[in-house]
């Protein structure tokens, strides 16, 4: 295992974080244990959760795979072994919080108690803000959920945490899904204002969708922030399980709609792409698509769930593997085709269906015009 300075911290996380969003539903607690020790044991130190886990988040599952890694961590006696990563949900979850504006002192306050006492410990090392209530809508839950345009009070963000740094609760303070802009402002009051710093960004980052662009990636290293990349396999789709049969008890099987953002045409082209680049120099799919990223210079550490021991063992084989110049010309040359080929989501006519008669029922007209105006525009573009 290779292991990466975290931003300005003094800890060191493995290249590996093991994500964890499945336990607590694809992965019983036994079975989640058994991840855990076996990613343990090879050498991964670094474990990323968030409050709202599992995913595809509930009202009834909320807070269940912070609870299973706490328990873990301390049947296992190795707090101070492992890094521990957990994250703050933004707005648009109705059963957190009551779903609205959420990054304001009480509920950050909240926030950290609920993660501390679910997982056991007394402190967290990084502590990240989910998503920014600016994009609340990108990841709400209620569409009917509208907020004013007071989103991100950075300043009362910053000083809250500043607390709860003196306090020992948590060690240091990372954002995720941001971007540049909002960033920039971050950084911008953490040194007019002596704030704690940034020290990470975890954004999405894989072989068909590639969220680091060149200007951000030169501001973070020059403020020495690390980053964090999650979903290396495009939810398994970057795996070969899924050019036959969809797998049994597979994301993409369980919970199609939720995580449809690979599933699309263009996405699917792309991926058989890599896989005969990848067959044609005898790498697993998900060994070279680890590879790509675990070897990216300005990715300190990829954040790699699984659901059973068999894939684990293969992707953390992945940071022993380093690709040729030859294979990365061509990596580079099939995203060159297409830079964000998840812009295309799966059509699923049915469900198109289902959503609108459900805008009908509620009594949402408006609601219901706009869909159908993006649903004729859909079937236009399919049929051009």
């Amino acid at each position: 295992m290779k292991y990466k300075q975290l931003g300005k911290s003094d800890l060191k996380v493995s290249s590996i974080c093991l994500g964890t969003m499945t336990m607590g539903t694809q992965n019983n607690k036994e079975q989640s244990y058994d991840i855990m020790d076996f990613a343990y044991n090879k050498g991964v130190n670094f474990i990323d959760t968030a409050e709202q886990y599992p995913s595809p988040s509930s009202e009834n599952l909320y807070g269940i795979t912070e609870k299973i890694v706490g328990e873990w961590i301390s049947k296992k006696k190795i707090r101070r072994n492992v890094i521990l990563a957990s994250k703050m949900s933004g707005p648009g979850v109705p059963w957190i919080r009551k779903g609205g504006l959420q990054y304001n002192s009480n509920n950050i306050k909240q926030a950290v108690e609920g993660s501390l006492k679910r997982l056991n410990t007394d402190y967290i090392d990084l502590y990240q803000l989910h998503w920014p209530e600016r994009f609340y809508k990108q990841f709400a839950f209620d569409e009917n959920l509208r907020l004013d345009e007071n989103y991100n009070n950075f300043e009362e963000i910053l000083s809250t945490f500043q607390i709860l740094i003196k306090e020992g609760k948590i060690r240091y303070l990372g954002l995720s899904n941001e971007n540049l802009s909002g960033l920039k402002k971050y950084i911008e009051l953490s040194k007019k204002n002596n704030f704690p710093e940034i020290v990470s960004m975890q954004n999405r980052y894989n072989l068909i969708y590639r969220n680091y662009d060149p200007e951000l990636i030169n501001f973070c290293k020059i403020n020495q922030i690390s980053f964090l990349g999650y979903s290396p396999l495009a939810f398994g789709m970057l795996t070969e399980k899924y050019f036959s049969n969809i797998k049994a008890n597979s994301r993409l099987e369980l919970y199609p709609d939720y995580f449809n953002r690979y599933s699309g045409k263009a996405s699917k082209n792309a991926v058989i792409k890599y896989l005969n680049l990848s067959r044609s120099n005898k790498l697993e799919l998900a060994q070279m698509s680890l590879s790509y990223c675990v070897n990216k210079s300005f990715l300190t550490s990829s954040i790699v769930g699984s659901t059973n021991i068999k894939q684990l063992s293969e992707i953390i084989e992945s940071v022993n593997i380093e690709l040729n110049q030859k294979i990365i010309e061509k990596i580079n040359f099939i995203h060159s085709e297409n830079i964000n080929p998840t812009l295309e989501r799966e059509f699923k006519l049915y469900n198109y269906f289902k959503r609108a008669a459900k805008l009908i029922f509620d009594g949402r007209f408006f609601d219901f015009y706009k869909k159908s105006v993006k649903f004729f525009k859909k079937l236009l573009r399919l049929n051009q």
